[in-house]
């Protein structure tokens, strides 16, 4: 029993330390795995565009399409200096980038004060370059503006979450200067990986919590 019981925990451990950061090789072999960029959707007349980050991107996209008003919700790169940056190289830390979602939106359905509560209910933004076992800086947590008055908006909405928490916010206020989006495999992962280990013991309860908090703008 003993025995089982280490084989459970490192098994355990070692799901757990790949984290968001899995190589392709992680997944299965008869899996094709497309290492493309993803393309960008383009924007409708009338839609709005934002920019956020908050961990590991496989659950934040989740969580963003989910919401009533969203069409689309990509996972991407943004807030560095290296232009077209590869997952791997992200996830050196070294680019600056952090992994980002980008949302494309109606705002006559779902406002962006609501979308900054949303991103806010979707992760813990009081950690420093992390969130739970993925520690980095392209983990953390950044709301990118385009406009002076997103900027006054998403600094409001910082002001309501900082009134739930102890510790200080801790979220990047960045102006957004450009996206890259992720790999092909990377997009919806959430929902074509129900069984990875790291997407049940993390993602799942965070996407879970998330929708409690958000039950009414959820689809």
């Amino acid at each position: 029993m003993k025995l089982f019981l280490q084989f459970l925990f490192w098994g355990f451990f070692i799901g757990l330390s790949t984290g968001c950061n899995q190589q392709p090789s992680d997944k299965p072999t008869n899996t094709t795995i497309d290492i493309n960029p993803a393309k960008l959707p383009a924007l409708r007349p009338g839609e709005a565009v934002a920019t956020v980050a908050g961990g590991c991107f496989w659950a934040v996209q989740e969580e963003m399409k989910s919401l009533k008003g969203v069409r689309e919700a990509i996972s991407g790169y943004a807030g560095g200096d290296l232009e077209y940056p590869t997952y791997e190289q992200v996830g050196t830390d070294q680019t600056g980038h952090a992994e980002t979602v980008q949302i494309y939106y109606d705002p006559n359905v779902l406002s962006y004060d609501v979308l900054l509560d949303a991103f806010f209910a979707g992760h813990d933004p009081t950690q420093l370059n992390r969130q739970g076992p993925d520690v980095g800086k392209h983990y953390r947590s950044v709301v990118f503006y385009r406009t002076p008055a997103e900027k006054t908006r998403i600094e409001l909405a910082i002001r309501r979450e900082q009134a739930h928490h102890k510790a200080p916010i801790v979220t990047q206020v960045i102006p957004f200067s450009a996206f890259y989006p992720a790999e092909t495999y990377h997009q919806d992962y959430y929902r074509h990986n129900p069984y990875n280990l790291y997407i049940h013991l993390v993602s799942e309860p965070k996407v879970e919590k998330f929708r409690d908090k958000m039950e009414r703008w959820l689809k």
